[in-house]
Order: C-alpha cells, then structure tokens, then sequence
C-alpha cells in the first residue's frame, strides 16, 4: 500500500521559561489546546497522541509519559512516547508522520514537553550512566566539556575563531527578540558580549549555550482528505530521516556530524531533493551551543565543511538573507526544553510557509523548509522536511 501523504494543520506553544508552579503535565495541556484551537478541532478528532519527553530520572517522575498522557490529550486514546535526546523534537513528529501515512489513522496529535528546571541535581546523575562505565565514567564527565571538546575540535579542523562562532548567538538571540515565546530574545546583544561572558568550559562561553527552560510544543496531523477540509493552507511533511552513530563519541570525528548527513541524504531522497542548497529555502538547525548551528548546516550539506561561519558573515543565513536560519531564534534564543525545543523549529516552518510568523517571517514566499534535531551522545541525527506543496 502507498503511503499517504500527511499536514500539519496545527500548531500551539507555550512560553519558554523556568516554571515554578505548572506541571509538565500542564505545559502538555497548554500547547495541545492551543494547537486544536488554531485548526479548530477537539480531542474527539483525534484519534492517536505521540509524545517526546526525557527520561523518567531526569524529572524523578516514575512512568513519565503515562503521567503526561492525559495532559497531552491521550485519555482512552493510542499513545506513543519516545524520546532519542536532543532529536527527539524532531523525530517524534516522524513518528506521528507514520501513524498518519500508513493508513492507520486520519489525524495524530504530536506532543513535546520538557521541563528542564526539575532536572537538578538528578538529572545530572542520569546523564552519567550514558557514558562507557569503563573507559569514561571515572573521569568524571559531563555534556558541557565533551561539547567543549567537540567545539575545539571542529574550530581547529577548520581554522575558525571563537568570534566567527558567537555570531551565530548574536544572530539567534537578535531574531527571538520577535519571538512571543522567547526566554532570551536580545536586540542589542554583540559579539563582545558574548566573548566576554564567562567561561563554562574552553572554548564554551555561558552566551554560547542555550538557556535551561520549560516549555511544551504540539502540532496537528492529518491525512490529505483530512487536511483539506480542516484548512486551505495546509502544510505537507515532504521528507524524514534519522540515524544513529557509535554512542562511542572517542571513536568519531567530531569535526564533522556523519550521523546529520545520513539523517539528511534520507530526507532528502523521500522528498525528490536534488540540490538542497537551491530547494532548501528555510533551515531550523538544532542548536543547543552555537558552533552546533554551523556544524549542523555542514552535515545537511547546507554548507562546505569548515564554511558555514563564513555564510553567517556574508549575511546569507540572517532572516533576511538567501537562506534564513533560526529566523525563530532557535534554542539560543528561544530556550531549550529540550523535547520541545526540537519541536519548536517543526512549529516554527509550519508558521513560516503559512506566512504566520508575525515579526518572525521571512521575506517573500518561502516554500520549502528543513528541521533539524541532534541529541543523545552526539550521535542522533533526525530531519523533516515541510512545504507547502504535497
């Protein structure tokens, strides 16, 4: 049987910052309702939830999803969770893409929260059972200095600077000062700021890090006969992909992210991409520190190894340049719960090739655009493609 082809007609997303009072369970509320609201549907439309969300040791809640399965609209309905670190955001709404295109059914509601707050000090504990017990453990490591390593390795590869670097946080902070839901959006940040913030981990800056938020993202799918008579806009998932690399991040390259390219090649094939960087009109690159933007952008072939800084530099990925990149702020700028922050750039090109975006929007008539998420141990790599075509 064909698969069928799928739209999201629906997005809705709750502010991004650190919340003393609402439950992730709320937060899944929220972002549901707002996404029905915008396609004026109800839960009696639906007729199957996906979730994305940490693990359960991160937030000490014990059955994480089945806690927030009723908030995100899940009661007496099928319910799936998954969750693939930092590409979770990303691969989630693939995984409401095959409930929909395989015939099962006719409209999904795709839902990420994440309430990383709640994270400490457990969550620091569990990030440590993902590294080798043997070989890594008794140094002691933690995310931010292995993606130290990763930032100095990719800026030596290729003779970067650290101020080629921070323009990416300039960038994306300057463009989540439009965005509603931003934690720090910042008109008038500069390089110099972000050079002389303090030092987390060399080369790694506290401005070169996306910010500890909460937050949850949802978005509608549906099947085309479903789509058209909900919307006259509807925008179509053209193309996913994901892989997996090594979780032995010593045995790779981390110059260059393999695992991107792959999850790349898949999506773009699905979606008939012959030259990405002509048919790409809008890209939302995962980018939890700002080398990850550029690194990115190379293993979506977006940019020659080594060259996505220089993009920047020419004015090519400013909201207003040839190839707009986090023209929604990104995690940098936005926040970075981190389930719902992948989801976020999903929501962000559903918005932008429906010329929702408000202050965001890009100029003319963007048609096609690219999500990215990366996560785990540097080694998952998913891709969506929306546009405006089927």
């Amino acid at each position: 049987m064909a698969m069928r082809k799928v739209a999201v007609v629906g997005a809705g997303m709750t502010k991004f910052v650190r919340r003393a009072q609402e439950t992730g369970k709320e937060l899944a509320w929220h972002a549901s309702r707002m996404a029905l609201e915008s396609c004026e549907m109800t839960l009696d439309d639906i007729e199957a939830v996906c979730l994305g969300t940490a693990p359960d040791s991160f937030d000490g809640v014990h059955m994480k999803a089945e806690y927030l399965s009723d908030g995100a609209g899940a009661w007496g309905k099928p319910f799936m969770r998954s969750y693939v670190g930092g590409g979770t955001g990303v691969f989630t709404p693939i995984q409401g893409w095959y409930h929909v295109a395989s015939g099962l059914f006719d409209a999904v509601l795709v839902v990420c929260e994440e309430k990383m707050s709640s994270y400490y000090p457990h969550g620091q504990a569990a990030f440590m059972t993902i590294f080798d017990h043997t070989t890594e453990r008794p140094l002691k490591p933690n995310l931010l200095w292995i993606f130290a390593m990763e930032m100095n390795r990719y800026m030596h590869t290729y003779g970067i600077s650290k101020k080629d670097i921070a323009q990416v946080a300039v960038k994306n902070k300057r463009n989540a000062a439009d965005h509603p839901c931003a934690l720090l959006g910042d008109p008038e940040i500069t390089v110099e700021d972000v050079l002389n913030s303090e030092v987390l981990a060399w080369p790694v800056n506290r401005l070169d890090v996306s910010p500890v938020s909460d937050g949850a993202v949802a978005l509608v799918l549906a099947a085309e006969h479903v789509a058209k008579r909900i919307t006259d806009k509807p925008v179509w998932i053209q193309g996913v992909g994901w892989n997996l690399d090594t979780a032995y991040w010593t045995n790779r390259e981390l110059a260059y992210p393999r695992y991107v390219e792959y999850a790349a090649r898949m999506a773009y094939e699905m979606a008939g991409i012959k030259e990405p960087r002509k048919e790409i009109h809008i890209v939302e690159p995962y980018d939890p520190f700002d080398y990850k933007e550029c690194h990115h952008l190379e293993g979506l072939l977006l940019a020659d190894r080594g060259q996505a800084p220089q993009l920047l530099a020419d004015g090519v990925t400013l909201r207003d340049g040839a190839m707009p990149v986090c023209p929604s702020g990104g995690l940098l700028g936005v926040g970075n719960p981190i389930a719902a922050a992948g989801l976020m750039k999903v929501a962000e090109l559903y918005w932008q090739l429906r010329g929702e975006a408000g202050a965001r929007q890009v100029p003319g008539q963007p048609k096609r655009g690219l999500a990215q998420a990366w996560g785990d141990l540097m080694q998952v790599g998913t891709v969506i493609i929306l546009g405006t075509n089927p």
